[in-house]
C-alpha cells in the first residue's frame, strides 16, 4: 500500500500519514488544526513485512483503509486510544 507521510511541526515525532497525496480532507478539522506546520517528508510503500521505525505496519495500512490517515505521536499518547476516539467521534 502507497502511503505519504508529512512531518508535523507541533512536536518532534509527530507525523500524519495519508493514504492520498495532499489529501488531508478525511482528518478531523480539531486534529488538522492541532498539527502545527505540515511538510512533506516521504513516500513509502508499506506492507505487512515492511519495518516502521516506531509504527506498526498492518496499524498503519489499517487506519488508512479505514479513516484515510493515520497519526504517529509522541509516546505520551497511544495511537490506538486516539484512533478509537476517532473512529467514534468522540474528538
Amino acid at each position: 500500500m502507497q502511503c505519504y507521510i508529512y512531518r508535523c511541526s507541533r512536536k518532534p515525532d509527530m507525523y500524519i500519514y495519508l493514504a492520498e497525496e495532499d489529501d488531508f480532507s478525511k482528518v478531523p478539522k480539531e486534529i488538522f488544526n492541532s498539527l502545527g506546520i505540515i511538510s512533506f517528508a516521504m513516500e513509502l510503500e508499506i506492507n505487512s513485512e515492511r519495518k516502521l521505525a516506531r509504527e506498526n505496519p498492518d496499524k498503519v495500512m489499517e487506519n488508512l483503509k479505514e479513516n484515510g490517515f493515520h497519526l504517529q505521536l509522541p509516546d505520551e499518547i497511544p495511537v490506538e486510544e486516539l484512533m478509537a476516539k476517532i473512529a467514534h467521534k468522540k474528538i
